[in-house]
């Protein structure tokens, strides 16, 4: 008679086993019944396999194979759908596992995921209760548990996550329906998630195959509003996450990136020009993107949607025009392709007023602009402001405008004087403003005050 080993004589483990086998089996009939193979089925029959191995070996069974088993269901985080590693209490009594919770919050989420309840606070309670109910459980079968702080990490991305997100981007190379759904699935989750930001870093590959029905197609104007829309901002929130700016930065992806956003800012529905905007504004945080960005031919498309006003685009492209001017060469750019003439129009027209101000102070520095803001009537417009504004940051910029108009055109010193004479406007300034205002204020007057002087004397 054959002698039973330790692994025989053990009712727990024979028990474990030919549970393992049984979902085995199960998962081998799927696999063997299925014409298109399914590669979450082949990872499972895997993983379950390497799960019985080293049950026969003895061996604990790392948690990641725990999903073969039937843990009790209040194990399980609502969140992740896995058992729970480190389980926390939120304030409206539920309890989740706790990186998967914190990524709920860091998401911009104050609710309870389960009940939809607002959370009083967000501070996170530690279950000792469940803890040890599932550390004891998994100790019975054999699975081997890691410490919570070494389960926990920044962003609490899963393996379920990492599938998903596969499955997503292989349907931008699916149908039009098929690619629809994932762009707006992945809209979503990079909005609330940043571990789904953070995925997009992981590959070379990923931001490619989420513009490829974009960058496939020869005019953007055969590609669906939609589709468009759902691809455009769904860039812009990967955009925010830093290491993807220098994905894009230091790869040849830029050169998908750019051309597409650029192309955005000029067709579409108004969302996805203004979304495009937003995305190069945060992406020009770098300054090696400001170069690319401007140097791509940005910054007239830009300027094109600002002279076309529409509410919803004008701060987007606004604090895309100023990041991007913030490097000089761009500055002349910037001026040439139109941007003073259309600056001074929306702020005569008073929309955007305090953004405008501060684009054009710093395009102020450049020569062409400075004959430009003459031709257009800035000096009278610029006065007008600081009369009648109590905003001390826009009367600054505006007198930092008129003291370079002032020291760089001599024909522009009459209508200064005009309303020096009229309103004392300059003068209450240099009595009043912020200590740079009246810097400014001051160098005016005392060159106009010369320059009065010097033709008397004449």
């Amino acid at each position: 008679m054959a002698k039973t080993g330790v692994f025989e004589s053990d009712p727990t483990m024979v028990a474990k086993a030919t549970e393992l086998k049984k979902e085995l089996q199960r998962l081998v009939k799927a696999i063997g019944d299925d014409d298109d193979l399914n590669i979450d089925t082949i990872n499972r029959a895997s993983k379950t396999l390497s799960a019985l191995r080293d049950l026969k070996l003895k061996k604990p069974m790392p948690l990641k194979l725990h999903d073969s088993l039937d843990f009790p269901e209040e194990f399980r985080c609502p969140l992740s759908n896995e058992l729970m590693i480190d389980p926390v209490v939120v304030s409206s009594g539920q309890t989740y596992d706790k990186p998967f919770i914190q990524k709920w919050l860091r998401g911009g989420n104050r609710t309870c995921p389960r009940t939809q309840q607002v959370l009083s606070h967000t501070t996170l309670t530690p279950n000792y209760l469940i803890r040890d109910m599932i550390s004891k459980w998994c100790k019975n079968h054999g699975v081997q548990m890691p410490a919570p702080d070494q389960y926990s990490n920044e962003v609490g991305i899963t393996d379920a996550d990492r599938d998903y997100f596969l499955s997503l981007l292989e349907k931008m190379s699916s149908t039009l329906s098929d690619q629809k759904e994932a762009a707006r699935e992945l809209r979503l989750l990079t909005k609330r998630m940043p571990s789904f930001r953070a995925l997009f870093g992981e590959s070379n590959y990923a931001i490619p195959d989420l513009l490829k029905p974009l960058s496939q197609t020869k005019s953007q104007s055969d590609i669906h509003p939609d589709l468009k829309e759902d691809l455009i901002t769904t860039l812009l929130n990967l955009s925010i996450h830093d290491n993807n700016k220098k994905l894009i930065a230091e790869s040849p992806m830029g050169t998908l990136v750019f051309p597409l956003l650029i192309d955005s800012l000029r067709s579409g529905t108004i969302e996805t020009r203004s979304n495009a905007a937003a995305a190069l504004f945060t992406l020009s945080a770098l300054d090696l993107n400001k170069a690319i960005i401007g140097k791509s031919g940005a910054l007239k498309p830009l300027i094109d949607l600002l002279e076309e006003g529409h509410p919803l685009a004008m701060k987007d492209v606004a604090s895309a025009i100023f990041n991007l001017c913030i490097l000089h060469e761009n500055k002349a750019r910037a001026v040439r392709d139109g941007a003073v003439g259309v600056i001074l129009k929306k702020i005569m027209d008073g929309m955007h007023v305090d953004e405008l101000l501060a684009i054009l102070a710093m395009l102020s520095s450049n020569q062409k602009a400075v004959e430009e803001l003459g031709k257009f009537g800035a000096v009278p417009c610029l006065l007008s402001i600081i009369r009648e504004s109590n905003c001390a940051r826009n009367n600054e910029n505006c007198i930092a405008i008129l003291h370079t108009i002032c020291f760089s055109d001599r024909s522009k010193w009459k209508e200064m004087r005009d309303e020096e004479n009229s309103h004392k406007t300059i003068s209450k300034l240099a009595q009043n403003g912020t200590s740079r205002a009246q810097r400014k204020a001051n160098a005016i007057l005392e060159r106009l005050n010369r320059a009065v002087n010097i033709t008397h004397t004449a």
